[in-house]
């Protein structure tokens, strides 16, 4: 069932533009819908064409507790600029307590294992409570974002959460990004300016070199897969 909803959704969707595409999302009452954003420049892209056209479209973020203060920076005035609610999504104490105190602040660094376990604390495990009841979740992934995500669709069922992704600006270019961003004074994160096209916690993020992947700052130190298991390619 999901595969023909599916197929029959990105068919009748792909020369939709955005405006196109959210009035004809509604249209079909498909459920409740969320969007996730980590402010990302796409995700702003989308937390503005949200806000701006009053879509009855859940706004959340993930609060790691390892974000950079730039990311705090842009999350406020993200909030200040629309006046509407950004709901927090937060790891649970106790398991973030545990870790620490078996493994230090920056185990993370020690393994793919121990990465991995602490993407689930703070990251997989908030993001399973914030999409509890939802029915479309809308990501801000884009194709040219690295190799992984160039073959994803507009709509995907994501297995891991049991329900149907919307990746509205999968087939955007990072010009077409920006450009939005500038026509419509969209608050961004000033670590852009500062050759961090992808940025995630403080301590997993730094800058790329010309050349590089989109993506080749975040987790640097390991030659696996650069994805926290938040999307995964089914």
């Amino acid at each position: 069932m999901e595969k023909e909803l599916l197929k029959e959704l990105n068919e009748s969707f792909k020369n939709k533009n955005l405006q196109e595409a959210f009035d004809a999302l509604i249209e079909l009452k498909l459920g409740k819908m969320a969007f996730s954003t980590s402010f990302g420049q796409e995700d702003q892209v989308l937390t503005d064409f949200i806000f701006r056209s009053d879509y009855p479209i859940t706004i959340f973020t993930l609060d790691t507790g390892r974000l950079f203060e730039e990311t705090y920076e842009v999350y406020h005035r993200t909030v200040n600029k629309y006046d509407k609610l950004i709901e927090p999504y937060f790891p649970d104490a106790k398991k973030v307590e545990a870790l620490l105190a078996k493994k230090g602040p920056n185990s993370f660094y020690s393994s793919v294992e121990n990465r991995k376990e602490c993407c689930g604390i703070r990251k997989i495990d908030p993001l399973q409570k914030a999409l509890r009841g939802v029915d479309l979740w809308i990501t801000g992934l884009r194709g040219g974002q690295s190799h992984f995500r160039e073959n994803f669709d507009l709509f995907q069922y994501d297995t891991s959460f049991g329900l149907i992704k919307f990746n509205p600006l999968v087939y955007w270019s990072l010009e077409e990004v920006t450009a939005y961003l500038e026509q419509y004074n969209v608050p961004q994160n000033s670590l852009h300016k500062k050759n961090y096209p992808s940025i995630g916690c403080a301590p997993c993020t730094r800058p790329v070199e010309q050349g590089e992947d989109i993506r080749s700052g975040r987790w640097w130190w390991e030659n696996s897969k650069k994805e926290c298991g938040l999307h995964q390619q089914d």
